[in-house]
């Protein structure tokens, strides 16, 4: 009796580490430990106003990694993301000044040309084999040069992009509910969404059986090629998403509007907890991480750093982090492994 009353404590020890240990609270330990040090630099960083409207700048990366986390789970990569925004953004533009289409109507559009880019990028590895990171590495010189096709047609310029959009469409990404900013709530009802449906469907089960198994997943009735083109297909959408957030935020089109988003965004993913090898991941931890690398960006923005040397930042924070997590984990199962030892003497 006693020794099974050792083995529930031990058990009860270990669920308790778990807790301890788990990722999500060392992300958000990374986040205050964050805005500390950016206060001391700056004390205008600790303003509450301040903290929420700093999500404006780099509230796209926060939306695309939570549904980029939905293709690094299925073993996939998707660095054509920062392509779609700026193809997204200069189809409202083309649709709105020279098609003369409705500023509200180029949404759905922009978000049927975000879905089509997505599951072409989906259709191409899923169905044909080939590796995504050719695909999608593919897919960034392709619509980032569509972009420009398209520009070009329409006769604007690709440096001055289209301008002068409605006061009521820009009021979207620069207007606010109860003093809290709208990218914010986007960023929110999004994180609400993606945690849905990646923890509580069945399509989420999906989608991590993809990446632990792909073939026991196939041989489980599961139709791996539909669920890993859908991954792309959220990724796309997600991207259009922020590609009108940020025209609306910017009030105008440019081609190059995304250009520099790849790094962050990868580095949110992996910085979440998302294994790059698929089978593992969560939206939590990479909401997290998408907020501490956006943070960083603008916290070395605020401290006059050289926006040269904000990758660089970008690059270390990806690999201590991956370090730390590494370190962390395999601690956890030595301590398990030692206590099971004790218990089982």
């Amino acid at each position: 009796m006693d020794r099974v009353n050792k083995i529930l404590k031990g058990n009860s020890y270990i669920h308790q580490l778990n807790k301890i240990f788990k990722w999500e609270t060392m992300l958000i330990f990374i986040l205050i430990l964050e805005i500390v040090v950016f206060g001391l630099i700056n004390p205008r960083f600790l303003k509450l106003n301040v903290l929420l409207y700093s999500i404006n700048d780099f509230v796209c990366i926060c939306i695309i990694s939570l549904f980029v986390t939905f293709v690094v789970i299925t073993g996939g990569i998707d660095i054509s993301v920062g392509s779609i925004i700026g193809l997204v953004s200069i189809v409202i533009g083309v649709a709105w000044k020279l098609a003369g289409v409705n500023i509200w109507l180029t949404i759905p559009i922009a978000i049927l040309s975000g879905a089509l880019c997505g599951a072409l990028n989906g259709f191409l590895i899923a169905y044909t084999g080939v590796q995504a990171m050719v695909v999608t590495l593919g897919g960034m010189f392709l619509y980032s040069g569509l972009s420009l096709v398209v520009m070009g047609i329409s006769g604007a310029s690709a440096f001055e992009g289209i301008s002068g959009m409605p006061q009521e469409f820009i009021n979207v990404s620069n207007g606010s509910l109860f003093n809290i900013p709208n990218p914010f709530i986007i960023f929110i009802a999004l994180v609400i969404v993606s945690y849905i449906l990646l923890h509580k469907t069945k399509y989420g089960r999906y989608v991590f059986l993809v990446g632990i198994n792909k073939n026991t997943a196939r041989y489980s009735g599961i139709n791996t090629k539909m669920v890993t083109m859908s991954t792309y297909m959220l990724s796309g959408v997600s991207a259009a998403i922020a590609g009108i957030v940020l025209t609306s935020y910017l009030g105008g089109s440019r081609p190059d509007l995304g250009a520099e988003m790849t790094l962050p965004i990868v580095t949110a993913v992996v910085l979440g907890g998302t294994a790059i090898t698929g089978g593992k991941g969560g939206v939590i931890g990479t909401a997290l991480a998408s907020v501490i690398v956006g943070i960083l960006r603008f916290g070395l923005q605020m401290a006059n750093v050289s926006s040269q040397y904000i990758s660089v930042a970008i690059g270390l924070l990806l690999i201590l982090a991956v370090a730390m997590r590494s370190i962390s984990v395999r601690s956890l199962f030595n301590l398990k492994g030692s206590v099971r030892l004790r218990l089982s003497k």
